[in-house]
Parts: C-alpha cells; sequence; structure tokens
C-alpha cells in the first residue's frame, strides 16, 4: 500500500494499532532565521505565484525553510527530496522531504531517516497527516528502534504543523505555526533537529 492510499491519520493509527495524544510543544532552540532566509521568504510571498501548484509551493517555501534550518545540522544529517522508500509491499512511496542520518561513505547514501515532511495537497491537512504518519511509522520500522523519536510536518507552506511517533504513541503538537512568523517556524525546526544533534 503506497503511503498516499491512506485517508486519514485515524486510518493509520488504527491499522497499526498505535495511540493517539497531543501536547503542547516547547521550544528549546529559540533562533533567529537567517536575514538571507527572511529577505527571500519576503520576497516569495510578496513576488512569486507560489501557489500555484504543489511543486511551486515546495520549491518556493518549504524547501528554503527546511535547508536554512538543517543547514547548521549538516555534519551529523542530510535532507532528501522525494527519496524513494519502501518498508515492504504494504508501505512504500516517495515523501516529499526526509531528513535523515549523514552516511559515513558520503552524501549519496541515504541512512536512517529521521524526519518526513508532507507538502499538504491543495490546502489538504487530513490527507497530509495521513500520508505522513504513513510515513513515519514506516520510518520507525526501518530505524529498527521504536524508542527514538520520528518527527513529522504537513505544510501548505504557508501553515505548518508538526508530530512525533515514538514507541506506539503518535503525538501531535497543538500549536500551529505561520510562515508570517517566521522566526518562531525556525525555532520549531531548530528545536526538533536539536534532539539528533544532542543525540549523536
Amino acid at each position: 500500500m503506497a503511503f498516499t492510499s491512506f485517508r486519514s491519520l485515524a486510518e493509520v493509527l488504527k491499522k497499526y494499532n498505535i495511540r493517539y495524544q497531543e501536547r503542547d510543544f516547547d521550544i528549546t532552540n529559540s533562533t533567529e532565521a537567517p536575514p538571507v532566509l527572511r529577505e527571500d521568504i519576503t520576497f516569495t510571498l510578496n513576488e512569486v505565484a507560489y501557489d500555484v501548484s504543489e511543486a511551486a509551493i515546495c520549491e518556493n517555501l518549504i524547501y528554503p525553510i527546511l535547508k536554512a534550518s538543517w543547514r547548521r545540522y549538516s555534519d551529523i544529517l542530510a535532507i532528501w527530496s522525494r527519496p524513494a522508500m519502501m518498508l515492504d509491499n504494504e508501505l512504500s512511496g516517495i515523501p516529499d522531504y526526509v531528513i535523515s542520518k549523514k552516511s559515513e561513505l558520503g552524501k549519496i547514501m541515504f541512512e536512517s531517516p529521521y524526519v518526513a515532511v508532507v507538502e499538504a495537497k491543495k490546502d489538504d491537512f487530513t490527507s497530509g497527516w495521513a500520508q505522513c504518519s504513513a510515513e513515519m511509522y514506516a520510518m520507525q520500522q526501518l530505524n529498527n528502534d521504536p524508542n527514538l523519536p520520528i518527527y513529522g510536518v504537513v505544510s501548505n507552506g504557508e501553515t505548518w504543523e508538526f508530530a512525533y511517533i515514538e514507541k506506539q504513541v503518535f503525538t501531535k503538537f497543538k500549536q500551529i505555526y505561520v510562515i508570517q512568523r517566521l522566526d518562531e517556524l525556525f525555532s520549531v525546526l531548530c528545536s526538533l533537529l536539536d534532539f539528533y544533534k544532542l543525540k549523536f
């Protein structure tokens, strides 16, 4: 079954016997977005027709923010755009973006995946979380470590939502973040990636 075959988060959680809960997000790394990112995003929002397609949203808004937050962790983490990922015949597909462990064998080697990022199709966060949660579960199984949290992000470029799966519990953060508050959004992403920096 492809990641995109699921229609809701509840469908995924029920199929794999995963409990749902919500909690507040605690920002542990309060960091201002780099000026060059701020300038680029402001220009994009004002001058670019970024919302004409899913690809345009990914390229113009989501990836620049992901890349800027990832750069400070590039010694231990790698960022991937649309990598093929397959757990088995049931769970496979191509996430929009994945942040993984950086391989000692070089930047072309895909190692343990830690963060899945999915663009919400046509602002449909319901199907976005269905796809993202399936990817998160597959990543957890690929890593063979149920105690290691796997984070997921669903965004339409302007609005960003976050969650993680650990053991058999899916935790969705109550807060919703918006691109207009770029420093706060950037701090959330850095806080997520900090976890892996501290762990490894």
